[in-house]
């Protein structure tokens, strides 16, 4: 499985004159229907199985689609003129700012998974289950269903009927982040981020409020799931899905995949203490990788020891199937920023490993073009990231769109060399040894080598020889292979062996034996992969 996250808003935008917190009048907004055949077929092509449409369902916003039967936010309660897509205003509609006609939004929706189908890719929504926005209101639920806190008992701070969590006898107040604030919400309801207080501050999810799990909404956020999975996705990515008892996820889980067996589950949990339980009780199927393999390969980029690679995988060796590799995502700072790499070259090696790995991955999109996040966008900030808040055009995007012909005229050879190196790694994982194949660490017998990681894919006959460079020169280094490797896979010892490099087609004879190392030149920030 490899993972193209999408900011659906942004992706279409063409417009290059975008101002500051600008509107969505003053600054364009991409639609679902800028995902062509050709926009799909382009992302089919460079290795991806899924696309992961980001900001799909109803969100709090400060455009006007009243004339739509969408009742009006107040501005106070949200962040950025288009607003935050984990704000959830309707859980039951898609948000109309991706639509050409707002008026038709839910068929164009379904026409966009019907179109991805085609091209040959799976599709994946967000499932929001921890908070919504504060001014939450279904126009569109279906038929006998109740919104969320319209039966809640608003006196008690905590009851198992209710579906929020409330300070009784305060009103919420905004002091802390707009000293003026017109919102009013009476009693206060607990934010988003588990602030169960009447004072959240600029750093809180002040625009949201925390959901309580009683018996209530286990049946409404089903319900939810069912909705969605009736139109035809394949999977679900959940946010901060750590936030929602297990105990939700294991009952909820089972009973949408008795109707629908092939959809998968996507968690964002980030203590490690609990991926067993979100696994094997919760029933995910893949679960982030941010605090073992991502965090370890960035500081890896930045100097730290190859060595402490080992340990990630280490770690997760028995869910290491489970785990969803990635180097970007829309919480992470963008590679190429000023605020990690500085050139998205040096993120090359991480990139080996990280999709090489026997798990699935995830890259965002402008990651393969070395998109640099380095806007000022309005309220996301100059912060190396590309912003999902703010009504914008990601420019690296729009020159390889290039208004929908992607034809690659537009695009810096530089951003066109770095595109082609990832479809060549991506689409290497659709191979063997890297579909199926086992793992082999190398570094165990290599505790000489501190900015290179290699590793052996390999099944049956096939296998490759994976040695990532981190150093910013081409590094000459011996390898050893241990005998134990050739007992482990199978793979007879050979006294010489002609092995091609997979990555530039280049053919290499070396010893392939565990009594002589092999000897190669590895390019700066990259590496080579011989089978």
């Amino acid at each position: 499985m490899t993972v193209y996250q999408v900011f659906t808003r942004l992706f279409g935008n063409d417009k290059a004159d975008v101002i500051p917190f600008g509107t969505k009048q003053q600054n364009g907004c991409g639609t679902m229907q800028d995902f062509t055949a050709k926009a799909l077929e382009q992302i089919r092509g460079l290795g991806c199985t899924h696309i992961w449409y980001t900001g799909i369902i109803e969100h709090a916003s400060k455009t006007d689609y009243s004339d739509y039967g969408i009742p009006r936010d107040n501005p106070d309660v949200v962040k950025g003129e288009a607003g935050s897509p984990y704000a959830i205003r309707d859980y039951y509609d898609v948000d109309p700012d991706l639509a050409k006609d707002p008026r038709k939004r839910i068929r164009e929706f379904e026409l966009l998974v019907e179109r991805t189908h085609k091209a040959g890719l799976k599709v994946i929504i967000d499932f929001v289950p921890n908070h919504v926005a504060r001014q939450y209101r279904s126009d569109a639920k279906p038929e006998g269903v109740r919104d969320l806190g319209e039966d809640d008992d608003t006196s008690r701070a905590y009851s198992p009927d209710n579906n929020f969590y409330y300070i009784p006898g305060e009103a919420l107040h905004l002091d802390n982040i707009l000293p003026h604030s017109t919102y009013q919400e009476v009693p206060a309801k607990a934010t988003g981020n588990d602030k169960f207080t009447a004072w959240p501050d600029k750093n809180d999810w002040y625009e949201t409020v925390k959901l309580n799990y009683g018996p209530d909404t286990y049946r409404k956020m089903l319900h939810i799931l069912l909705h969605w999975a009736s139109k035809g996705i394949d999977g679900f990515r959940c946010d901060m899905a750590e936030m929602v008892p297990v105990e939700f996820w294991e009952w909820a889980l089972p009973q949408v995949k008795a109707s629908y067996p092939d959809i998968i589950f996507i968690a964002e949990v980030y203590n490690p203490s609990l991926y067993r339980d979100y696994i094997h009780r919760g029933h995910f199927d893949y679960l982030y990788d941010k605090v073992g393999l991502y965090d370890t390969l960035l500081n890896v980029c930045r100097g730290q020891s190859t060595q402490s690679i080992t340990g990630c995988w280490k770690s997760v060796d028995d869910i290491r199937s489970h785990m969803l590799n990635f180097l970007e995502n829309h919480d992470e700072q963008r590679l190429a920023s000023d605020f990690l790499l500085g050139d998205a070259q040096k993120a090359l090696p991480a990139l080996l490993v990280s999709a090489f790995m026997p798990s699935p991955f995830m890259l965002y999109f402008g990651q393969e073009l070395g998109e640099r996040g380095m806007d000022a966008e309005g309220f996301s900030g100059r912060d190396g990231r590309t912003t999902i808040f703010d009504y914008w055009s990601v420019p690296s995007i729009r020159r390889w769109r290039d208004k929908g012909r992607f034809d690659g005229k537009l695009l810096t050879q530089e951003e066109s060399s770095l595109r082609q190196s990832y479809q060549h790694i991506l689409l290497l994982r659709d191979g063997e040894p890297f579909a199926h194949g086992d793992f082999y660490d190398l570094m165990y017998v290599n505790g000489h080598l501190h900015r290179q990681y290699a590793f052996v894919r390999h099944s049956g006959k096939k296998f490759a020889v994976v040695i990532a460079n981190f150093s910013d020169r081409e590094e000459t280094v011996s390898l050893r292979l241990p005998k134990h490797f050739f007992e482990f896979s199978g793979i007879k010892e050979r006294t010489k062996l002609v092995l091609t490099d997979a990555l530039n087609g280049k053919k290499v004879t070396i010893p392939f034996n565990s009594s002589e190392p092999l000897v190669v030149t590895l390019p700066a920030n990259l590496g080579i992969v011989l089978g």
